[in-house]
């Protein structure tokens, strides 16, 4: 018994010495532990105080904002706009405090004052609150129409008090011109990040200097407690958005716009298939004005019937403009006889060759190579190049004016076109611009040697880019000759012989081309259309391409502009004036544009521009300010009826033309009646007073919403409809014109 006794005793002391063990080593294990941890604050791999840290911290991103591209003047052509997303709080549980909703209470009220605000159905808005109401969804939206939402009409649902609606703000890029060198500015799409939605570029200037325009993201975070409330001391960071850059273009905004509302009326009188047209500065290389019909608007993009920029990336057989390019070799191989004649109507080269013809308003007679070149003879033109200059020769002629490479211009997307030249019936239709492709911009640049004394300019759309906040100019783009294909004299004499073809009344381009103060060197085309189910040519009056090459003033040429219109819809009767919607066109932008750059008339008959000073308006009141303009001969706009002068349009000391808008802001500011004035006006009116303008159609403002004598503030909204005149007058329809079938004038 006593030995079973000591055996429990002595078993009891070993578990009681192993738990004491145990346990010993346990408490060590954990105090160890402990003291690890208290010692380096690190768990798992895991710093505590960083885990606390980030547990308590709020940080959010913030989103940076996309640059603006700028025209030449610093006008905005395309930059980002914040909108409103319109949604509404369905979820009962959301309100904590009767008195004060926050979800949609009346569903049938709410629908009937917020959808007509937002042109949606009531019906329809009622059909979603309902259903989103029967399936317990915290929150719904509107689909389209209730996505952007303009600061205003925001502001008009905001004023209903509905309980429950809410907005959620998104950025847009905002055309504010609307349908205006759209393939140049080209389109944006969006992607999400932390901070929201980014735009990023697709295409045009948005996608080419899209690294540019993107800035990078900031961020913001502080501490907070439990209740998500900001500590006292919260260890703010801030790290700024560092926005995107600046783009300035070379695009002049009002001869941008010129074009625009030519090309627009244009497309309403002959609903033509295609528009090209492109204005450079002769001097620089710089692209003043650039666009294409079918063209779109970004603002309301739906359905683009056109992708490509075609003045860049749409190569075509260019018809007779190229023969400037023939004269110009040969005048510089000396090859060239004005005087020297040859028999019109038809050439054939060798018995193997088939032969080529002149256009029906060519006659089948003897004449002189300048009378060739002034009515466009192809026979003239196929016999200079392969006999004359001789088919090497001309190739080399036509790499030097760089027609075998892409002009370089800073767009994306540029196509070359493609000299064709293997066979000898190519080698001489190429001379006068059939067979071989070209595109507008390297016509254009290939005709700056010879408006520029035989120098060759780089064309360039990109002034410069600079950084956003402080303006400082990052990278910029200059003048630059990239060959001289062509001598001074050559250049010289192709200006003149060029003039003949407006002033000869022999002259394809003699009354079409004309302008009322300035003279015109240049080219017209006739080009015929290959045929997409046939080898040859399409047929008919209405199947070339219409087109003409200019430069003014002609001794000197400023401007290079370039426009081609293809199948304009003609009447039977009309088929000569196959040149009125181009002129139209070249003469509105042209002459308009140089007026506007203040170049002095250089036609004998034409009375040089008065330009009148402004003088200063201290000390005067509106009443008297302008009628001492009118006295000078100027029609100032007074804005409003107050007595006191705010600002005026154009600073004292500045010299305007009689026709130029001069706006005088009262300190009562009110709408002026806005009917007939072009969307140039408008914009500069929009600019001056800082408004919100939104515009529909082209031409001019036939409608405003608000209406003449009603009080206006900076920022405030209107809405302008525009439509183009009853009819339009392209005139001297009665110049010789150039037709088909081989004939390529």
């Amino acid at each position: 018994m006593n030995k079973v006794k000591n055996m429990q005793n002595k078993s009891t002391k070993v578990m009681t010495v192993f738990w004491f063990v145990f346990f010993s080593l346990a408490f060590l294990v954990i105090a160890g532990r402990f003291v690890y941890i208290q010692a380096t604050g690190v768990v798992s791999g895991v710093s505590l105080q960083q885990l606390a840290d980030e547990k308590r911290t709020n940080q959010y991103s913030i989103r940076a904002q996309r640059g603006t591209i700028f025209d030449r003047n610093g006008l905005p052509l395309a930059q980002e706009h914040m909108v409103y997303r319109l949604y509404a709080i369905l979820r009962e549980s959301y309100t904590t405090n009767p008195l004060d909703p926050k979800h949609v209470k009346d569903l049938e009220k709410t629908a009937n004052q917020v959808a007509p605000l937002i042109n949606m159905d009531p019906d329809d808005m009622l059909d979603i609150l309902k259903e989103g109401k029967e399936k317990d969804r915290f929150q719904v939206e509107f689909g389209q129409a209730g996505k952007q939402i303009s600061q205003e009409v925001k502001e008009e649902i905001e004023a209903l008090s509905l309980p429950g609606i809410n907005f959620t703000e998104e950025p847009i890029r905002f055309y504010p011109n609307g349908m205006f060198a759209s393939h140049t500015l080209g389109l944006t799409d969006k992607e999400e990040s932390d901070a929201g939605e980014n735009i990023f570029g697709i295409s045009g200037m948005e996608n080419y200097m899209n690294d540019w325009l993107t800035g990078q993201d900031g961020s913001i975070s502080y501490q907070r407690d439990k209740y998500n409330v900001k500590l006292l001391n919260p260890k703010e960071v801030i790290q700024e958005p560092d926005h995107g850059n600046d783009v300035y273009l070379t695009i002049d905004q009002k001869i941008q716009t010129l074009l625009e509302d030519s090309m627009s009326e244009v497309v309403s009188e002959y609903d033509p298939e295609r528009i090209t047209a492109v204005v450079m500065d002769a001097k620089t290389g710089e692209i003043l004005a650039l666009s294409n019909r079918p063209s779109f608007n970004p603002n309301q993009l739906s359905e683009v019937e056109n992708w490509y920029n075609d003045v860049i990336a749409t190569p075509f057989e260019p018809g007779s403009t190229m023969k400037i390019f023939t004269l110009a070799a040969a005048i510089e191989e000396g090859v060239w006889d004005p005087n020297e004649t040859f028999e019109a109507g038809s050439y054939t080269a060798n018995g193997k060759v088939r032969p080529i013809n002149d256009h029906s308003g060519v006659p089948r007679e003897t004449m002189t190579y300048l009378e060739g070149i002034q009515r466009s003879s192809n026979v003239g033109a196929a016999k200079l190049a392969y006999e004359k200059i001789e088919p090497n020769t001309f190739l080399d002629y036509l790499n030097h004016f760089d027609f075998d490479e892409k002009s370089g211009i800073d767009l994306p997307g540029e196509v070359a076109g493609r000299i064709l030249y293997d066979y000898p019936i190519e080698q001489i239709t190429t001379s006068f611009g059939q067979g071989t492709t070209v595109t507008p911009i390297q016509l254009v640049k290939a005709a700056s040697a010879i408006a520029n004394d035989g120098e060759m300019l780089q064309p360039y759309i990109i002034q410069q880019t600079t950084e956003h906040e402080t303006g400082e100019v990052i990278e910029s783009n200059s003048p630059e000759v990239v060959s001289q294909p062509i001598s001074k004299e050559t250049a010289q004499s192709a200006l003149d012989i060029l003039q003949t073809v407006i002033t000869a009344e022999e002259g394809t381009g003699h009354n079409a081309y004309n302008l009322t103060d300035y003279t015109v060197s240049g080219k017209t085309g006739t080009a015929q259309i290959p045929d997409p189910e046939t080898p040859g040519y399409m047929t008919g009056h209405e199947n070339y391409i219409f087109s003409f090459l200019g430069m003014a003033p002609a001794e000197n040429p400023e401007l290079i502009m370039y426009v081609s219109v293809k199948q304009p819809d003609l009447n039977e009767e009309e088929y000569e004036p196959g040149s009125a919607p181009t002129s139209f066109i070249f003469k509105n932008v042209m002459e308009n544009s140089l007026r506007y750059l203040s170049i002095e008339p250089d036609k004998e008959k034409a009375e040089p521009i008065k330009a009148v000073e402004i003088p200063s308006w201290n000390g005067k009141t509106a009443d008297e300010y302008a009628l001492q303009l009118q006295q000078k001969g100027l029609s100032p706009i007074v804005i409003g009826n107050g007595e006191k002068i705010e600002r005026v349009s154009i600073e004292a000391g500045e010299a305007i033309t009689p026709s130029q808008k001069l706006l005088i802001l009262t300190d009562n500011p009110t709408m002026p009646d806005i009917k007939g004035w072009s969307l140039r006006d408008v914009l500069f009116l929009r600019d001056f007073l800082h408004l919100d303008v939104e515009w529909l159609g082209n031409g001019y403002v036939t409608d405003q919403s608000i209406n003449p004598g009603d009080e206006i503030k900076e920022q405030d909204y209107i809405m302008i409809e525009l439509s183009p005149p009853n009819t339009t007058e392209p005139t001297d329809e009665s110049t010789d014109q150039e037709q088909g079938l081989e004939n390529n004038t």
